[in-house]
């Protein structure tokens, strides 16, 4: 699908969401107190700093005419201790601010975080791992300064400017007047780069998350890379990306510095007529200008141009963050199509029969990977699945595990639809190896403890004995505390599948699952692993995926599974004999027989 493609953009909203700042404003509403706190102690700071600009005014036309030393120092003593106070203000601002902006982060990264952790496979399947990783990570910084700052700034500068305006009324309404002049200009430009600067930044995000995506393919395929000396070519791809990347960027850059020289030419353009108009009205025999009104007006318009300033940096931080949120947004609400259905129940201790009732399964609307199965194994039976690949062997365990959701059809356990059960309580009771030996950073004691934490180290110790893996770890610098890479690139193929083997056993499921679980493993260390597997299986349900038969020639029931459905079943000797799809597949790998 083309969204599995990480040099593919993803769609774009035409319009602009309002209800994309609605929900955070949920992740908003916990702190209010604190930052109505911080906000009222802004605007306690911003009103006394008002008052300033009367003091010039003051000192202009009353106390150095009348040579007036006292009322100079007193009015520089009171700007200091103003300037004080709003120093103290804003330490206050920062300190509370930060802690509120991060906290909300905090909760917005651990919501997708914990969603993702719940969507289905079919999710991954169909995205870059990349795509995913920048919306995490990127997409929820890019929010860190407008939750810092730019919230409680904005609602501080619009209380500012109803603050100032006052003043500057208060001062001269003429000026006053003039100075407003300028805010329809302003209007103008912003209609004009309002759609063109939120386009931008919705390409940009794009153009990030697929140079994010394709830097997580190329690590993870580095080894391939190599072999096949893909090195420049892949350098080439890389370069592309990031300059569609760096380009998308410039041009959303761009609209977010028009705003702010729009504003500080608006603002050239009007003090100057204040200037001009002001001198004109001193010089005018019966006004009542004076200089001081004009230097304590200049110190307001100022004032008045700065929150303006600051409202437009918001206004480019609001529709990044619009971008962003989006994406974000967008993930939270992917819909979690295997879920606990209302109503579920506590799936009871399991006995161990599985039952597979007319169950048809497709990943993709109209192409069925099974039609119609039905099988059933009883408590303690060994049924190994083979097959051609592509034929739903995977398939099958994924749906007992209810990794996907059955199109039709039930699968039950003990009776029990497992659709109508809780998810936690089914999967706890199961132990899963599967096709890729995933190997997490930690230790080696940490990764076979990873599917049962209240394990001791006998146990952990005892699980690799049993599959084989003791030996070699023993042999390890640190042994089982042996610290081992992300995705174990410090082990062989064989042993990272010896340790998922252990894992898997560890858990001391009732049904066990394990797919391809020795295709990485020697001859000789499949031979000595068969040994405790036969011990291990026994009271169990287990299903093995192999396309080494020699591991399941002792299966209760060998089901071969093509075309949809299941083509043949029964034990091995029986197959033989029937010399069909299971015979042939054997004698291929051991022509010997034939």
């Amino acid at each position: 699908m083309a969204r599995n493609r990480y040099d593919v953009d993803e769609t774009l909203e035409d319009s602009f969401d309002v209800s994309q700042l609605k929900r955070l404003m949920k992740y908003i509403a916990p702190h209010k107190k604190i930052m109505t706190a911080v906000i009222l102690v802004m605007l306690t700071s911003s009103a006394l700093t008002m008052v300033i600009p009367l003091f010039f005014q003051r000192i202009m036309d009353v106390y150095i005419p009348a040579k007036d030393m006292k009322g100079v120092v007193l009015v520089t003593f009171l700007t200091f201790a103003i300037a004080v106070c709003s120093a103290v203000s804003l330490r206050f601002r920062i300190k509370h601010m930060s802690v509120v902006g991060q906290s909300i982060i905090h909760s917005i990264r651990s919501d997708i975080f914990r969603h993702l952790q719940e969507l289905p496979f079919s999710y991954y399947d169909d995205r870059p791992h990349g795509k995913i990783q920048v919306r995490v990570v990127n997409y929820v910084n890019s929010l860190s300064d407008l939750l810092s700052n730019g919230i409680v700034n904005t609602l501080t500068d619009l209380c500012n400017l109803v603050f100032i305006i006052i003043f500057m009324l208060i001062c001269d309404v003429r000026l006053t007047v003039v100075c407003l002049l300028g805010l329809p200009l302003l209007a103008v430009v912003i209609v004009f780069i309002k759609k063109r600067q939120r386009r931008a930044w919705q390409i940009q995000s794009n153009k990030q998350s697929n140079l994010n995506a394709y830097i997580a393919e190329s690590i993870n395929g580095i080894r391939v890379t190599q072999s096949f000396v893909r090195e420049e070519k892949n350098t080439d791809i890389f370069n592309d990306l990031s300059r569609g990347y760096r380009s998308a960027w410039m041009r959303a850059v761009k609209y977010n510095f028009t705003l702010g020289p729009s504003v500080d030419i608006i603002s050239a353009i009007t003090t100057s007529f204040i200037y001009v108009l002001g001198i004109q009205w001193v010089l005018a025999p019966n006004d009542t200008m004076t200089v001081g009104k004009i230097i304590a007006f200049t110190a307001y318009i100022g004032r008045f141009w700065f929150p303006i300033n600051t409202l437009a940096s918001f206004y480019n931080s609001l529709l990044t963050a619009i971008s962003y949120l989006e994406r974000i947004f967008e993930t939270i609400d992917e819909p979690v199509l295997v879920k606990d259905a209302p109503g579920a129940v506590e799936m009871p201790p399991i006995v161990g029969e599985v039952e597979f009732k007319d169950v048809s399964f497709s990943y993709e609307e109209g192409h069925r990977i099974l039609d119609c199965v039905n099988f059933t194994a009883k408590p303690g039976q060994s049924f190994a699945i083979v097959g051609p690949t592509g034929a739903g062997k995977t398939t099958i365990v994924n749906l007992i595990s209810r990794f996907y959701n059955v199109d039709s059809g039930q699968v039950l356990i003990d009776g029990n639809d497992i659709s109508k059960v809780t998810i936690h309580s089914l999967r706890t009771q199961m132990g899963v190896m599967m096709q890729d030996s995933f190997i997490f950073s930690g230790t080696i004691m940490d990764n076979i403890r990873y599917g049962n934490r209240d394990a001791t180290d006998e146990d952990v110790i005892r699980a690799a004995k049993t599959v084989c893996a003791h030996d070699f770890i023993s042999q390890m610098e640190h042994g089982y505390y042996t610290e081992v890479n992300e995705r174990g690139s410090r082990l062989s193929a064989g042993q990272r599948q010896l340790i998922s083997f252990a894992r898997a056993l560890l858990a001391d499921p009732k049904i066990l699952i394990l797919d391809e679980a020795t295709s990485s493993i020697d001859t000789e260390t499949e031979i000595l692993l068969q040994k405790g597997l036969n011990e291990l299986l026994k009271g169990r349900t287990s299903f093995i995926i192999a396309h080494r038969l020699s591991t399941i020639k002792n299966a209760d029931c060998i089901m071969y599974v093509d075309h949809g459905g299941i083509v043949e079943r029964g034990t091995h000797d029986e197959l033989i004999a029937q010399k069909g799809e299971y015979y042939h597949l054997y004698i291929s790998q051991f022509d010997f027989l034939a």
